[in-house]
């Protein structure tokens, strides 16, 4: 048995073994690595933690660091109420405003993860305030981070319209754009139906009893932060700490989306700033840091590093390509661009998979147009994983919820994601042969 088998069928084993015993999947990624990585592929150490994902460990810690303290000092309510009110109390509509903020971040330029980095700690609070389906807001979040991200001017976009130059394919910016607003539009109007999100409709004042029943606050704020009115919640007053607060979260936003700054080590900075002059706080917000979501995360991306390394990637994308039959080989190759960005770097599965996809585009019986948008959704549009990070910055954002049943969820409805959206991207974009 080759190297390249024996490392997938390690990789079923941890999701056996994480599923039924339940340990933490992370921790058994870790141990997989380092016999996969050693037994089976020769690799030293230094080889193995090359796969860790330094960045993203950095990211998930910074940013729920950072807005722990905002939702100890209260921040985060204000910005809840706020938004409330900005929408006249029409609930319904919070979700979609998630989905078009990331959209937009995206579209003008900013990396996906730093646009739902940013959005998704305050969606995912204001869902636990209102009792609103946490899998609703984060997948809002998210699919409006990638509906917006092949901007003729996004990240994305420019990317994958290199590598279309490069490889000298005939392409199109406008269909590759609209490909992804349309079919993540779609998606979250589903979800939006599914997840309960007609019912949001409700007044306010019945959404402020909701958010009590339980023993939850009353997201109308207690004594000294304002109460609420018949016309909806009164935003809690504005203190010292909560002011700082926004404004480092305003230079997040800078920092991020303009200054290019690396999102993580921004956040954590700035947490260690507030941390200074509000060291209570501080205190409180530290153990709020999703430490577990951090293991899964930075354990299974490990072991994905590792597969890169050892080829196996490439050896499933060379099989299918191998194939002979054009339109089965592009069917293929979407789903092997779902099911690694599932786990590991869009983009970097999409500067992968374009290149083999070359020969048989060449050959005329595929539209490449089609062929690159449908390559370009099949890969992105399943970010919503939680081991992509996407993925985990909305499970580590998650408020009040049972996070391992979160996590499940997430899993779940990813996986339905990863098997439904590239056959959907195929029959649509692949088979009439646009290009």
């Amino acid at each position: 048995m080759s190297a390249e088998l024996v490392s997938i069928l390690v990789l079923v084993v941890v999701f056996v073994l994480a599923t039924t015993r339940s340990i933490n999947m992370g921790a058994l990624a870790f141990a997989a690595a380092f016999g996969v990585g050693t037994l089976a592929a020769g690799m030293d150490t230094d080889e193995i933690f090359a796969g860790f994902p330094g960045d993203l460990f950095v990211v998930l810690v910074g940013v729920t660091y950072l807005f722990a303290i905002a939702r100890a000092n209260g921040t985060t309510d204000w910005l809840v109420h706020a938004s409330i009110r900005l929408v006249g109390g029409r609930l319904a509509l919070i979700p979609w405003v998630m989905f078009a903020i990331t959209g937009a971040l995206t579209a003008i330029g900013a990396v996906s993860p730093a646009a739902v980095a940013i959005v998704a700690p305050i969606a995912l609070n204001f869902a636990a305030q209102y009792r609103i389906s946490p899998l609703l807001m984060g997948a809002m979040v998210v699919h409006g981070a990638q509906a917006g991200g092949f901007s003729p001017i996004s990240i994305y976009g420019t990317i994958v319209n290199g590598i279309v130059a490069r490889e000298s394919l005939q392409g199109s910016e406008l269909v590759l754009f609209l490909a992804s607003v349309v079919v993540n539009l779609v998606i979250a109007a589903i979800v939006f139906v599914v997840c309960g999100g007609l019912k949001l409709s409700r007044p306010v004042a019945q959404a402020r009893q909701l958010a009590t029943v339980g023993g939850g606050s009353s997201p109308a704020g207690g004594a000294g932060d304002g109460g609420g009115t018949e016309g909806g919640p009164s935003i809690p007053r504005l203190t010292p700490a909560r002011m700082a607060t926004l404004a480092s979260l305003a230079v997040l936003m800078v920092c991020a989306l303009v200054l290019d700054l690396d999102v993580g080590l921004t956040a954590i900075t700035l947490a260690v700033l507030l941390s200074v002059f509000w060291p209570d706080t501080s205190k409180q917000a530290i153990g709020q840091v999703t430490w577990p979501t951090v293991l899964l995360i930075c354990g299974m991306l490990t072991y994905v590093g590792v597969l890169q390394e050892m080829g196996t990637i490439d050896y499933a994308g060379n099989a299918v390509s191998d194939i002979g039959v054009p339109l089965i080989s592009a069917l293929l190759l979407c789903y092997i661009g779902a099911l690694v960005s599932a786990f590991a770097s869009s983009v970097g599965i999409m500067g992968a998979l374009i290149p083999l996809a070359v020969p048989f585009l060449l050959e005329g019986s595929i539209g490449p147009v089609g062929m690159i948008a449908a390559l370009a959704v099949a890969s992105t549009v399943v970010d919503v994983s939680p081991f992509s990070t996407n993925g985990a910055l909305v499970l580590a954002s998650a408020q009040d919820v049972d996070r391992d049943r979160f996590f499940r969820q997430l899993m779940v409805y990813g996986g339905i994601i990863v098997a439904v959206a590239p056959l959907a991207a195929w029959l649509v974009l692949i088979v009439p042969g646009f290009g």
